[in-house]
Order: C-alpha cells, then structure tokens, then sequence
C-alpha cells in the first residue's frame, strides 16, 4: 500500500515538477545567451524563489551546444535550446534534436542599425528622481530607467551589471508588440479586427465560440476561460508557458465562462491565440516567419536588439518571450507616442493607436484598451516583475523601467512617472518668459 500511495503521489507531482523545470531552464537559458549574463546571477536573482519547490531544482548551461537544463529532484529533467535570432525554446514533448531540425537553413536576418537616440541632460531635478529609483528598496531591484523627451534621451542610468547595449525581458510587454504586428495586418488588409477569430478550434458553426471576435481577444472580453496565475504551477499560465508545446494550441482549447464582451479577465491566452493568427496572416515558411517581426516592426524604426522567443510549434509567444535593450523599448514606445509614425514613415494605420487606446468593454475601470494599459492620459506597455514603457503624450515623454521586482509593493511606477513629469515642468512663468517682446 505505502509503495502505491508512494506512486500516485510521484505521478501527481510529475506535471508540476515539468512546469517548474520547465520556468527554470527557460529563465535561465535567455538570461545566458539573450541578455549575456553569468547563469550564477540568474540562479541567484531570477531563480532565487520564495517558493517551497525551489530548494528542490537544479539547473546547469551547456554553452557548447546552447543548452540550458533544470530538473526538480531529479525526476523530471527539462531542456531549453538557444538558437541565434530565435532566443530560447522549451523541449516541451519536442526533442531537442527536432528544435535544431526545425531551424535547419535559418540564417537570422542581419538588423538594420540606426543612428542612436541623441541624449540631453535635463538637469539635477530629473536625476534625482531616477537616482532614488536605484534607491529604492532592494526587492524593487531596479536595472535600467531611460527617460525620452521629444525623441532625445533626458536620463539614463543601469544598475551594476547591467548596460544600453543589453537585452532585457519585457515579459508580458510583448503583449503590445503583438498589437502592433496585428495593427501591421489591419493596415495591409490582411486581418479586420472586426471579422470572427480565425482559429480552428472554433471553426464549427454550434460551436458556442465560432462568434469570438479578434477585436474581442485584442481587448480580453472574449468570454474564454484562462487562469492567470503564476504562484500555483497547476494555473494555465504556467502551464502553458512552461509545458506545452503549443501555447495558441492549448489556449484556443479552453471553454467558455461567460458570454463574449460581457466580461474583461487579463489572459496570456487569448495573446497567444492571436499570435498564432498573425503568424497564419502573415503566411510563407516558418523560416520567412521568424524574420517577418524584423522586417516589417523591428527593423524599420531601429530595435536592432530585439528577439521574439517561438514555442516548439514554431509560433511566438507573444505573451510572454521578448527581450530588447531598453533604449529599443523606448523606440517602441516613441512609435507609439508618434502614433504609428516612424521618420516620416507611417509603420501602423491611421487610428490604430487610437483604436489601441479605447478601454475594454466590460473593464472595471477603463483600464485595458488592446492589449495596452490605460491611465487618464497616459498609457503603457506592462511586464511582470516591474518592466513598462510608460507614455505621456502631453509631455512627448517616453518612460522605461526594467527590473526584477518579485515583491510588486517595492516598486510604484506611477509615482515615478509623476516624478519625472514634475521634474520636467519648465519653470513657473518660464513660457511667459520666452514669449515676452
């Protein structure tokens, strides 16, 4: 009896052990080959957890063939491959050596640089609003603060360890980058956000998501059921980030909770299953894919360091996997804040970021609109453990934080925008002064 209920208990745990694994091997093998760090400081920042598993795993890099490996006691034994242009990708129920075939013939584009941003020195005021954020307590872990006014740099500072030229994770950031790859389509006239959802899954007229509109997935009111949590390892957010080989795939699967638009729940999900669309809109090979970010986004307004991270289906996860220097967040942001406009190039259609900037039917307090967080008159891209890009268009301001914050009470970004926004106040009457005869 002890030896069946020692059994039951080791297949239970078998599922979590994957999952947590497969977070360990997956954090650890971008922080190595995306963001260039010594996988001592990921095992002992990222993947230092207050979690009771993590006194439980074990995770080593293999730098000779791109590997990063976790397992949680032993018992399940978890790989992440790196492959250059592509980041890192799980072994989820796909061999590493499948991974390494997939990519057969990849050659990654070669990312068209720009001139950098210039840089102004806004004053003492301003850097010692960004020197307190480095201040703040340890748990805020604060690496990287750009701040950008009219397309000019006004202050920059990185934590030890950290620099302009370094990838970073935006995590759930990405999820505004997938915006502007639908806006990208929208604009082409290959997807209207109006038209039902082309998934699959859902393709039988009876059944009762055929109707799930994408503009409906765009702004999470589509009715679907989606655990986002991340603390229980059994949650569909873990699970499907970390276990499953296909993350649209077992996303497009859940049911219905409530009807379409009646009801906004935040899922990485509905993100995913978008993803899969975009890539099916985008169409040729896989390969022709991998670089279509790059080059109809990425290089046109400079984010040369950018890198979406695939799942083993090949699609990306748009949710969760992008790494880019903070300087490229900022780009981003400034698109944004030039409503779609690069250069004197329009990248994103007319209205798109106004359409992007409308709050969610069914929000608790307007503050979703698609796939991008709204806030009186800013609005921003948002990651776990503290990443944004917080845009303020009546100020021309672009605002970048990127840390590891674990403990979200450490860290209040609205207060540092509002910082930095009275610091950039010109002088009482000084208007009046530069306009006097």
């Amino acid at each position: 009896m002890l030896l069946l209920l020692a059994g039951a208990l080791l297949w239970h745990s078998l599922p979590v052990a994957a999952t947590a694994a497969g977070y360990y091997a997956k954090v650890l093998c971008s922080g190595v080959f995306l963001s260039g760090r010594d996988p001592q400081s990921v095992l002992s920042e990222e993947l230092s957890l207050d979690h009771p598993l993590a006194g439980w795993m074990k995770a080593s890099v293999d730098r000779q063939h791109g590997l990063a490996t976790a397992s949680m006691a032993g018992v399940m034994w978890r790989h992440a491959l790196y492959r250059e242009g592509l980041g890192c990708t799980l072994d989820s129920s796909v061999r590493v050596d499948e991974l390494r075939r997939q990519a057969a013939g990849w050659k990654p584009p070669a990312p068209v640089e720009e001139p950098e941003l210039e840089s102004k020195d806004a004053g003492p005021a301003l850097k010692a609003v960004v020197d307190r954020a480095f201040a703040a307590p340890n748990a805020a872990r604060t690496r990287a603060i750009v701040v950008v006014q009219d397309r000019r740099i006004v202050a920059e500072r990185y934590a030890p360890g950290y620099s302009a030229t370094q990838r970073m994770q935006g995590w759930s950031m990405t999820k505004s980058v997938l915006n502007a790859l639908v806006g990208i389509l929208v604009g082409e006239g290959k997807l209207s956000v109006q038209d039902r959802a082309p998934v699959q899954e859902w393709s039988a007229p009876n059944d009762p998501r055929h109707e799930i509109t994408l503009d409906q997935l765009l702004h999470m009111n589509s009715g679907l059921e989606f655990q986002e949590v991340y603390a229980d390892l059994t949650a569909d957010a873990p699970v499907m980030l970390f276990r499953k080989p296909d993350a649209a795939a077992y996303a497009a699967r859940k049911k219905l909770s409530h009807e379409p638009k009646t009801h906004w729940s935040y899922s990485s999900g509905s993100a995913n299953i978008i993803s899969r669309i975009v890539r099916a809109a985008a169409g040729g090979k896989t390969t022709e894919y991998w670089a279509w970010p790059r080059k109809v986004l990425f290089d046109r307004i400079g984010m040369s360091s950018a890198v979406m991270e695939p799942d083993a289906s090949g699609t990306f996860v748009s949710s969760s996997f992008m790494y880019a220097t903070a300087r490229d967040w900022a780009r981003f942001g400034l698109l944004y804040l030039n409503d779609g406009v690069w250069d004197g190039e329009r990248i994103l259609p007319e209205g798109w970021v106004r359409y992007s900037r409308m709050p969610a039917p069914a929000t608790p307090h307007g503050e979703y609109g698609a796939l991008i967080w709204l806030d009186g008159d800013t609005f921003s891209f948002n990651g776990h453990e503290g990443q944004y890009v917080v845009v303020v268009p009546s100020q021309r301001l672009v605002v970048v934080r990127l840390g590891l914050t674990q403990a979200p009470a450490t860290w209040n970004m609205k207060d540092f925008v509002a910082g930095v926004r009275q610091a950039l106040m010109p002088p009482h009457g000084a208007n009046k002064a530069n306009t006097a005869p």
